[in-house]
């Protein structure tokens, strides 16, 4: 179990005003933390491939084309004065 003296210099640190009954609740909470981090420290990961999401999902795009009627229909309207030669 974790010590009081270092919940206190924890709560120094985070700059928290804590009252002795606090300190014993965080105690205790701290302490489950740290256990179940020891408990997740034992589990054996290394054939287990990283994933970002559980679901494998792909984000769907059409390819970026100009279609020939838009581009008939648009040359009509938009007249801009060539900047390159």
């Amino acid at each position: 179990m974790i010590k009081k003296e270092e919940v206190q210099h924890i709560a120094k640190l985070a700059r928290l005003g804590l009252t002795e009954k606090e300190v014993d609740k965080f105690r205790k909470e701290l302490s489950g933390i740290l256990d179940y981090m020891a408990k997740l420290k034992e589990i054996e990961v290394a054939k287990v491939k990283p994933t970002s999401h559980p679901l494998k999902v792909e984000n769907v795009t059409r390819r970026d084309e100009a279609k020939e009627e838009k581009r008939k229909i648009l040359s009509g309207f938009l007249k801009v004065k060539s900047i390159l030669k």
